[in-house]
């Protein structure tokens, strides 16, 4: 073995396929993507160069702008709610009775495909027959029902709800997996030192599972940022583009109003928030571990 890995040809030959796929699937398209950006394009005829037109076309265009806050907005409550799926692992770790039946139960969202889960959600957000305004009507709250799906003030928030209880199940198996790698010597000695169980959750069990809660927030944060599918089933990022996305915005823009140019320059800037976003949350990361050692 040791005779063939001193061959300086077989290394490079045992990474190129995995090169080839990185190559072709990833950094080809995201140049391509940058090329098209300094471009006119329709998809099908000639390309026309307009260097940095379409950029500055970016920075004044108010859609763009109500797309990104709109992302953003995502990126933040599902950083918010990865301390509620945190909760819910510790609970579930604990030794309570029916903690198995709920951990199946929170991995459903994940069984199920992004479109049936449009589906579903828009049936509980039906202004007549939805389930929500049922209750709300049955027991009072509201006289009038709110329009979750049509009311430009709700429709974000309203499309935030199911984004987040589909990728519950996600999160809540990662932290659970997680915890159950602590040493349970550890959790013995603080009870024997007296500690009690939220005392061992925030002390003993978090501290030991914080890279893996670091890489959950990079993947809720850059999730977030190009999320898509759902939005466009439920939505189509109306009413009047209320719920635009940037990914949304960005498939408007190339594949129905056939501006490749002007679409590839929104993919291209939602690759650098993605990127920025990376390394602000890795810095931040770093620079609270500094300051604990």
């Amino acid at each position: 073995m040791n005779k063939v890995f001193s061959n300086p040809w077989v290394i490079p030959l045992y990474i190129s396929p995995a090169l080839v796929l990185v190559l072709g699937l990833i950094y080809i398209p995201i140049a391509f993507t940058g090329y098209y950006g300094l471009m006119e394009w329709d998809g099908i005829g000639q390309m026309r160069f307009v260097g940095l037109e379409n950029y500055r076309n970016l920075l004044g265009d108010s859609i763009f702008w109500r797309a990104a806050k709109n992302s953003v907005l995502l990126a933040v409550f599902s950083t918010l709610a990865l301390g509620g799926y945190l909760a819910t692992a510790l609970v579930l770790t604990e030794r309570i009775k029916g903690a198995d039946f709920f951990r199946k139960v929170y991995v459903l969202p994940l069984l199920l495909s992004t479109v049936a889960i449009a589906q579903l959600w828009s049936r509980v957000y039906h202004p007549r027959l939805g389930i929500l305004n049922t209750f709300l009507l049955a027991t009072g709250i509201v006289d009038r029902p709110p329009l979750w799906l049509a009311d430009p003030n709700l429709v974000v928030y309203s499309i935030f709800v199911p984004i987040l209880w589909q990728y519950a199940g996600f999160y809540i198996l990662i932290y659970f997996a997680a915890l159950k790698g602590v040493p349970n010597e550890l959790m013995e000695a603080a009870r024997i030192d007296g500690a009690s169980p939220w005392q061992i959750a925030l002390f003993v069990k978090v501290p030991l599972i914080m890279n893996v809660i670091k890489a959950t927030v990079v993947l809720a944060v850059v999730g977030s940022l190009k999320y898509f599918d759902l939005i466009y089933v439920m939505t189509g990022g109306g009413p009047n583009q209320a719920s635009e996305v940037l990914a949304s915005y960005m498939y408007r823009k190339a594949f129905r109003e056939f501006n490749f140019g002007y679409g590839s320059a929104i993919g291209f800037a939602l690759l650098l928030m993605a990127l920025a976003a990376t390394f602000v949350i890795r810095r931040l990361t770093r620079a609270g571990a500094d300051a604990e050692t």
